[in-house]
């Protein structure tokens, strides 16, 4: 055998035991093999003017990006739910309930917002890739720039919110 081979080896037999010498020496070291399971998603308050805090989406549109800011919060499931205010530069509105997973780059409309201020269920809310979308997609900045960092969702509303704001200093 050569002698490059030999410490090749000897590495291969090894980390079994080093993997188990890990987890032992570790007590916190936990591996959690329970399924993921969403939390139920409540509807909030229809949003009001006064709590939407902008945030940049991209320079490529004219649309006016918004979040409820009391509507956020950040689920026991790691699931960040906002409702979203789109604002055409004619006016014209789009309001969403919405939830987005950090840790698989996924997010689902729960809801539509009506013009009357109320909200219609969406029936057919799934859970649906970020990363495939546009680089317009507005999933894809509050995913890579204010809810989630490396996979892992902001600590709550108010660092969410603080995100919000910092993203939105163009404004």
């Amino acid at each position: 055998m050569s002698g490059m081979k030999r410490p090749f080896i000897l590495l291969l037999t090894l980390l079994p035991g080093l993997a188990l010498a890990v987890e032992y020496l570790n007590p916190d070291f936990v591996e959690d093999n329970t399924p993921w399971e969403e939390v139920a998603a409540r509807l909030p308050a229809y949003p009001k003017d006064g709590n939407l805090v902008p945030f940049v989406a991209s320079s490529a549109t004219n649309n006016k990006f918004m979040i409820d800011a009391a509507s956020l919060s950040v689920g026991k499931d790691g699931v960040v739910r906002y409702t979203v205010v789109i604002e055409s530069p004619r006016g014209a509105r789009t309001v969403n309930y919405e939830g987005l997973r950090c840790d698989t780059a996924e997010r689902k409309i729960y809801a539509f917002g009506q013009a009357d201020g109320k909200w219609t269920e969406n029936k057919r809310a799934a859970w649906e890739s970020i990363k495939v979308r546009s680089m317009l997609s507005y999933h894809k900045a509050l995913f890579e720039d204010i809810f989630c960092d490396v996979g892992i969702p902001v600590g709550g509303a108010e660092e969410a919110v603080r995100k919000l704001k910092q993203s939105a200093g163009s404004y």
